[in-house]
């Protein structure tokens, strides 16, 4: 990995004059009028709502068991990776939607969205194979519910309720920490520039494969600084900084699927999007907690070891000592690899409300509030000529 910042060096850089879009909607604090029809989430640990309480894998990947879910919120842990709700519960509220069933919960109903989320899936089927509902499956799984709404509804109305949908996606992290940083052959088969390009291009068939599907209106998690996470800070031999090589690799896909999204918004008819700047704003959080709200941005609430980092949460693992903090809410990080509630909380108001650059080129209230968004020719505007967010990290 010693020629990381090289090899990298020229995606990061892969934006175009076409890249960035800009729109200031109203921001008013007011209950939305109405909601979109369904909400449609895909994605890893970030926003998995339990369907991995449902499939036969390790515990690394199940938060069903104390003292996940402590808050107090739901009555026992659901299997979501947090100390109570994660950001996709609160867009719901946020939009007069219920909670989103995750699909492989029996009896579910379907109408008001699903969720097909599975904690360390990844964009590649390769990634934690056999372990995970990978995102190709993910999406096969949504036609089923598609397919399920028209014989419930009928095909006109079910139509209705697929382009009226807002999709979410979340994903990528375990490509790039297990994927690849955590694979030996991986790194010798792909220089991680190709690696990168390779991840990008499965998320982009998956995004144009959704939109084949009815799919209109889409909203974008963006990567984390992967090397901040309390796991990999602790395997990091310069003792305390974050490890360079996994951020890099986020900030590289950040960027390069930023380009992807500006470039579809032109080529499909009708594909909106809203695509959040994940990366520095919780970076912010971890390098300057007491500004917002908390006091510790490096050391995980749960685990063991140094920061944290020994993904020990809940005594189910290979290591089954863990130590759980007083307060959580003062905690940025709840596990080793995964943000508190408060963090989730944050970031929904965030990408509901925000305008660019935290969000682009619209925020969630607009996808969920607007029946029929158009461009016009003053939304669309050239990116600077040097983007901004690329002196907020340095290779």
């Amino acid at each position: 990995m010693a020629n990381l910042n090289s090899y990298l060096h020229l995606i990061i850089l892969c934006t175009t004059s076409i890249a960035c879009f800009s729109l200031s909607p109203s921001q008013s604090d007011d209950s939305v009028s109405h909601s979109a029809s369904s909400f449609f989430i895909f994605g890893d640990s970030t926003v998995d709502s339990g369907n991995n309480n449902y499939i036969d894998t390790i515990p690394e990947n199940r938060a069903d068991y104390k003292p996940y879910g402590q808050n107090g919120f739901f009555e026992a842990p659901t299997g979501r990776f947090s100390d109570g709700r994660v950001i996709v519960d609160f867009i719901a509220e946020y939009a007069n939607l219920p909670l989103i069933p995750p699909f492989l919960q029996p009896s579910a109903d379907h109408t008001k969205g699903v969720n097909f989320a599975s904690g360390g899936a990844g964009v590649l089927p390769e990634t934690n194979q056999g372990l995970v509902i990978d995102l190709g499956t993910q999406v096969k799984n949504f036609e089923e519910v598609r397919k399920g709404l028209g014989e419930k509804v009928g095909e006109e109305r079910a139509k209705e309720i697929i382009e009226e949908a807002v999709y979410f996606i979340s994903i990528g992290s375990n490509d790039y920490m297990g994927g690849y940083l955590g694979n030996p052959d991986m790194q010798q088969r792909f220089t991680p520039e190709q690696y990168v390009g390779m991840v990008i291009g499965n998320l982009t068939q998956t995004v144009q494969s959704l939109y084949e599907k009815g799919g209109r209106k889409f909203g974008f998690l963006s990567l984390a600084p992967l090397g901040c996470l309390p796991a990999l800070r602790a395997l990091n031999p310069e003792e305390g900084k974050c490890l360079e090589a996994a951020s890099a690799l986020a900030l590289a896909h950040n960027n390069a699927f930023s380009s992807v999204l500006a470039s579809l918004q032109l080529a499909l008819p009708g594909f909106v999007y809203s695509n959040s700047n994940f990366y520095h704003w919780l970076h912010a959080r971890i390098l300057n907690p007491t500004t917002y709200g908390f006091t510790e941005g490096e050391k995980a609430c749960c685990g063991s070891g140094p920061y944290g980092g020994i993904f020990s949460c809940g005594g189910t693992k290979k290591t089954t000592e863990y130590s759980l903090c007083d307060n959580v809410n003062d905690h940025v990080w709840w596990d080793s690899f995964h943000p508190t509630e408060m963090i989730h909380h944050q970031f929904a108001l965030a990408m509901w409300n925000d305008t660019p650059p935290s969000v682009v080129p619209f925020n969630l209230r607009h996808l969920f509030t607007s029946t029929n968004i158009k461009r016009t020719i003053a939304d669309v505007v050239d990116l600077p000529q040097e983007d901004p967010l690329l002196h907020r990290f340095e290779l």
